[in-house]
């Protein structure tokens, strides 16, 4: 069987997997028919000018199989009302619903195997004008719609939705930095399939510029008119409704580097698991660690914040921040973090000790601070007319983090972190 044949199997069998149920859409449809009809007789009752739309995956038709689906709802404010966030609460008097905290604050309404998600954004004619990024679903929805209505090309988004959710590659939420639904799609009606897509970002240069509908003329046009805070991600990806938008701008290069591994490796050895959700494995990591002779340690921490992209981003950040305080007396060799989806989350490091550490002093010159970094190191050396001390390093991995926790607890407090265990 060539490799062509073997991949085109493979991506079938797992359209048939990640495609939803008949019913799943049924009973979906009913429930947005239902919801939008007792929203809509609330809205009139309030005499609001605004009208209801449902956006994301349900809507474009590029919905994957999940075991909870999330729907999106927009309630579309005239530009006159104000506070759009409070008109949303006082129109969802009667649901059970959650209030989450965002630029604008949106509601979460569980019905069990989905939930919807109701955000309120502005009307507005001119996308460039928006005043949020929310502002601009509607538009995207009906690019989307209107350019990938035909059933090859939204299998195709389907599975590349597949691949990333499955390798934790798939939201613009802080704590993933990856690709969002929108951006998905725009990249694979460009590139024109799935299989093409992670072809050319196994190899994608840093800087590339995806401009669908052209709207600039060159690439340095591109980089002189979009915001610098919109070209800081590895790969710049023109909205195709608001040329001054980069709707790739949560990539993170990690997430990419770690993106162009996982399409490489399915690239050489195609299969099904890379279709599969995958945690992580702590347990292989430890034994991966202890037959290399590294040094292991997992951490579990907990936050008090919001779950959801406020609890994500607080508790990666001190993942982050823990990781970089380890690197100063420790080669890491691997890390892992994964988000619950709640409050809490847990990461490893697997490292080398490095034995020894050099420390940076004042020059030679300033003789006060010198007598006094000279006084508190043993072995001292001056190289550029600085001096230098070399400390070795008489801890390991499991020390040195229960003694960083007993001395920074408040530094822990201040990031927002509430429980920390070391084990």
């Amino acid at each position: 069987m060539t490799d062509a044949k073997k991949i085109r199997e493979i991506l079938e069998r797992v359209l048939e997997k990640i495609q939803p149920s008949k019913e799943e859409l049924k009973k979906i449809s009913i429930e947005i028919d239902n919801f939008k009809r007792k929203v809509g007789k609330r809205i009139k009752q309030l005499k609001i000018n605004a009208d209801i739309f449902v956006g994301g995956s349900s809507a474009k038709k590029t919905m994957i199989k999940k075991g909870v689906y999330d729907v999106d709802v927009f309630i579309r404010f005239d530009k006159r009302h104000a506070n759009i966030s409070d008109l949303t609460k006082k129109i969802l008097k009667d649901f059970k619903k959650i209030e989450t905290k965002g630029s604008r604050n949106y509601f979460i309404i569980n019905k069990g195997d989905f939930f919807f998600e109701v955000v309120p954004v502005v009307k507005t004619k001119n996308p460039a004008k928006a005043e949020n990024v929310t502002d601009l679903s509607y538009s995207h929805v009906n690019y989307v719609k209107k350019k990938m209505n035909k059933e090859k090309i939204l299998d195709e988004i389907k599975l590349a939705k597949a691949f990333c959710y499955a390798n934790n590659c798939y939201g613009a939420e802080s704590y993933v930095n990856g690709f969002s639904g929108y951006a998905l799609e725009l990249l694979v009606y460009h590139f024109g399939s799935f299989l093409n897509f992670i072809k050319a970002f196994e190899k994608i240069p840093e800087k590339t510029v995806v401009d669908i509908e052209k709207k600039f003329k060159s690439k340095s046009d591109v980089f002189i008119d979009l915001n610098e805070s919109k070209l800081k991600s590895p790969v710049i990806l023109i909205d195709p409704t608001h040329k001054r938008r980069n709707a790739l701008a949560a990539l993170s290069y990690e997430t990419l580097e770690k993106f162009r591994k996982t399409c490489k490796e399915f690239l050489k050895k195609p299969s099904e698991k890379f279709f599969e959700k995958r945690k992580t494995d702590f347990e292989k990591a430890k034994k991966d660690s202890s037959r290399k002779n590294l040094e292991f340690a997992v951490i579990k921490i907990e936050t008090g914040r919001q779950e959801g992209d406020i609890a994500g981003t607080k508790l990666l950040k001190f993942f982050n921040h823990l990781k970089m305080e380890v690197g100063k007396y420790f080669i890491m060799k691997e890390s892992g973090f994964e988000y619950s989806g709640y409050k809490n989350a847990t990461g490893f490091f697997s490292c080398k000790n490095k034995n020894e550490i050099i420390i940076r002093g004042p020059l030679v010159k300033q003789e006060k601070n010198a007598k006094a970094f000279k006084k508190a190191h043993k072995i001292i050396f001056a190289k550029a007319g600085r001096i230098y001390a070399r400390e070795k390093i008489k801890f390991n991995l499991s020390q040195f983090l229960n003694e960083w926790k007993k001395k920074h607890s408040k530094k822990v407090e201040d990031m927002g972190v509430s429980e920390f265990k070391i084990s």
